[in-house]
């Protein structure tokens, strides 16, 4: 396992802010790393650094040049004017050339481009490439290639750009925040994807599944020292837990002997001070242990809410339509007090259309809401909004109040509350232009609490949120005596948090369904896997059974022959359907489509043979 990545004592500031300093570590061939960190210590300038998008002040870094690179930014940078084929299109890797222009020609339709590309795939061995391209864009639902950049949200553009980005097929990828602007589906498809992928790795991300599932390694910036921890997310939190409870340790043990030091300092006579030189060169030293100077720095959130009275939302009949397409169609929900219910479906299924229509941002073209008079709305929008970057972040929260009321009936002055909310007094004069993506995003938070709501709406609140700060939103909203209604990607925090779900089916059917999202995935799991197994029975053609007085029993082998036909049936059925879609492709030369229609025949001949044996042996377990 060579080394593919070494940073080597690199430093970054931004004026008069140090976002890190003396930063080294390594990341091996194969590897899959992220990097965690508390929002604005700079995560996404390190990225930008490593991929050669910026510069360090100081330091070196090595990467292998050799190795096939791709950057995903947190914020993609693509051309406008551009169509989404040239962007997704966009490489000087030799396949993706022939794929494009194989691409171009069957759009066009005209014979002998299409007939010079079909060569060129031939050549190339191609075939098997464009296909995983289609699985990507499929996947990624990104399905009109002639729309332009500049038309696209923020979403489809961060999906355009992960196409990009895979279609490459690089040997070393670096990802940040990749599962920001993706649905649940995308995500559980991307984790499958790079799980099995043979690249190495490193992002940054706060999807703590995807890091739990994904990652053999990660690395913790903290107050300017970097902590490498072997293992996935669980085995992060375990062994940072120890780590904390170790340095802790070490501060006890330095203040008990600084006691003692502090003492004989005090006694020692000043004709011995040249005699002592080492030892008082070890107090101070010891006194900087002891001082603890890790800061604690963590966000805390301890505002009280409105009063809410009886009556909170009730919704009659809701349906609202874009161009003769419904979103929502005859929804009704009473919501009652402290129930925390969140929202999951495709992209462009109409979660957030629902959020407006609650609100009363948008009205629905039929149907009824009923608000009741306590009811206080805390809207935390996706896009989050525009703060004027001129303005100082303490100017920004008193705007809105000089006070705040906090959970246990203290009132505390803005200043005090923004410091709860790590944006300590030297922080608290910058300018918005200054704030990373993140802070941003936590002071778009703060704004929204500083009213004292007791309805919470949240659209994609996770999005640019650190890892430690989420963790302190769940509890917050764990403990939230109001209502919260949650559309989040992030199935860890809909885990976390919610009691039950609306699941956005398509064609405006709204499901409730009793549990949260790792419920709900077991329960559509169960469901596939019996309508797998009733089509199967189904599918299999009727057999005469024999007229036998006794049943016989099933012998072990029978037993284990049994339960492996499930398997084999399962496995020739995937390799069915996969020639299926290549045979219906218009991909494949005469020879392939010859070749791949011969072989389905003898597929079905086989499912059938061992279904027929399948059912026998069924027959006989029943028995």
């Amino acid at each position: 396992m060579g080394v593919l990545l070494q940073v080597d004592g690199i430093s970054k500031s931004i004026g008069d802010l140090q976002l890190f300093s003396d930063i080294t570590f390594v990341v091996n061939t194969g590897e899959k790393v992220a990097i965690i960190a508390k929002n604005g210590v700079g995560k996404t300038t390190l990225m930008n650094i490593i991929a050669g998008a910026d510069s360090a002040d100081s330091g070196t870094i090595f990467l292998d040049r050799q190795v096939k690179t791709a950057y995903l930014r947190q914020e993609p940078l693509l051309t406008a004017g551009k169509t989404v084929f040239e962007e997704v299109f966009h490489s000087s890797d030799e396949m993706i050339m022939v794929i494009r222009e194989y691409e171009k020609a069957l759009v066009s339709g005209e014979q002998k481009p299409l007939e010079a590309a079909i060569a060129k795939m031939d050549h190339y061995k191609a075939w098997d490439h464009e296909v995983r391209v289609k699985q990507i864009l499929t996947r990624l639902k990104i399905s009109d290639l002639d729309q332009k950049i500049e038309i696209l949200s923020g979403g489809q553009k961060k999906r355009v750009a992960l196409a990009q980005v895979l279609i490459n097929k690089p040997e070393f990828l670096i990802l940040d925040e990749p599962t920001n602007h993706l649905d649940v589906e995308m995500i559980e498809w991307l984790e499958e994807y790079l799980k099995k992928s043979g690249c190495t790795l490193l992002m940054v991300t706060h999807d703590r599944y995807f890091l739990d599932r994904i990652c053999d390694e990660i690395i913790e910036m903290d107050n300017n020292r970097l902590y490498v921890y072997s293992g996935n997310y669980s085995d992060f939190l375990r062994k940072r837990e120890e780590r904390i409870a170790n340095e802790q340790a070490v501060v006890s043990k330095a203040r008990n002997l600084l006691r003692k030091e502090t003492e004989w300092m005090r006694r020692m006579p000043q004709a011995r001070a040249t005699k002592a030189k080492s030892r008082i060169e070890a107090f101070y030293e010891l006194k900087e242990v002891a001082s603890g100077k890790k800061e604690a720095k963590n966000m805390k959130i301890n505002i009280a809410a409105t009063r809410m009275g009886k009556k909170i939302l009730e919704a009659h009949g809701l349906s609202f339509k874009w161009d003769n397409t419904y979103y929502i169609k005859d929804f009704s929900y009473n919501f009652a007090r402290n129930e925390k219910i969140g929202i999951i479906g495709k992209n462009g299924a109409g979660k957030s259309t629902l959020l407006e229509l609650l609100t009363g941002a948008l009205k629905p073209e039929k149907g009824t809401l009923e608000h009741g008079e306590t009811v206080v709305f805390g809207f935390v929008r996706q896009e989050g909004i525009s703060f004027d970057e001129s303005q100082k972040v303490i100017d920004v929260a008193r705007s809105i109040a000089e006070t705040v009321t906090l959970g246990n009936g203290n009132v505390v002055d803005v200043s005090q509350f923004l410091t709860q909310f790590m944006f300590p007094p030297s922080v608290q004069h910058n300018y918005i232009s200054k704030l990373s993506g993140g802070e941003k995003r936590r002071l778009y938070l703060l704004t929204i609490l500083m009213r004292r709501p007791n309805f919470l709406i949240l659209d994609e609140p996770t999005n640019d949120i650190d890892i430690m700060s989420l963790a302190i939103l769940e509890d917050y909203l764990q403990n939230f005596n109001g209502c919260v209604l949650i559309v989040s990607h992030d199935r860890f925090f809909m885990d976390q948090i919610v009691d039950h779900i609306f699941v956005f089916e398509g064609d405006a059917v709204i499901k409730d369904f009793p549990g949260n999202y790792s419920d709900y995935r077991e329960y559509v799991e169960q469901k596939i896997k019996k309508e797998k197994a009733s089509e199967k029975i189904q599918a299999a053609p009727e057999k005469a059974k024999p007229e036998r007085a006794v049943k016989p029993k099933p012998t072990y082998k029978e037993k284990q022959e049994h339960e492996r036909l499930i398997k084999e049936i399962e496995q020739l059925e995937s390799e069915k359907k996969e020639l299926e879609i290549q045979l219906s492709s218009g991909n494949l030369s005469h020879g392939e489509l010859s070749e791949k229609s011969t072989r389905i025949g003898a597929l079905i001949e086989e499912i059938n043979a061992k279904t027929n044996r399948w059912i026998e042996l069924e027959e006989k377990m029943e028995g």
